[in-house]
């Protein structure tokens, strides 16, 4: 079987103060932040010796990220194959909600599951967050 969703990526959350939320996660249990919110890294289970990430990440309660979903949250999906398995939704009547999109850090798209959740799907390059675990900017 191929493998489609292989761990979380990310876990993106409305609130009211991104900026003093950080903070507090900094200060209080050492999370290492940036604009973005935090990274973690983690190793791949059929790759030890590979790095991953995972993004957390607090975000504005008015951001139009996780519309059209009305909820206050988003999760990212790490997945391979992303042309076919977007392919494979969309036989499947799953509500793709955009193209994949390219960027240097992995390809991504959004869909919609039965509550309106919105999920976004994310094809890694991890090597381009190492910068952002070791608290470095990556250009």
């Amino acid at each position: 079987m191929k493998k489609k969703v292989t761990g979380i990526g990310g876990i993106f959350f409305k609130c009211e103060d991104p900026a003093k939320l950080k903070d507090w996660y900094s200060n209080n249990l050492g999370l290492i932040t940036n604009e973005y919110g935090a990274v973690f890294e983690f190793r791949k289970a059929d790759g030890k010796q590979e790095k991953a990430y995972l993004n957390w990440s607090p975000m504005s309660k008015d951001t139009k990220h996780t519309e059209p979903s009305k909820k206050d949250f988003m999760i990212n999906y790490r997945v391979e194959n992303i042309e076919s398995l977007v392919e494979e939704l969309k036989a499947n009547g799953v509500t793709v909600l955009d193209e994949i999109e390219s960027f240097e850090y992995g390809k991504f798209v959004h869909i919609l599951d039965p509550e309106d959740n919105k999920i976004e799907l994310w094809e890694p390059i991890d090597s381009c967050f190492t910068g952002l675990y070791e608290g470095k900017t990556v250009k």
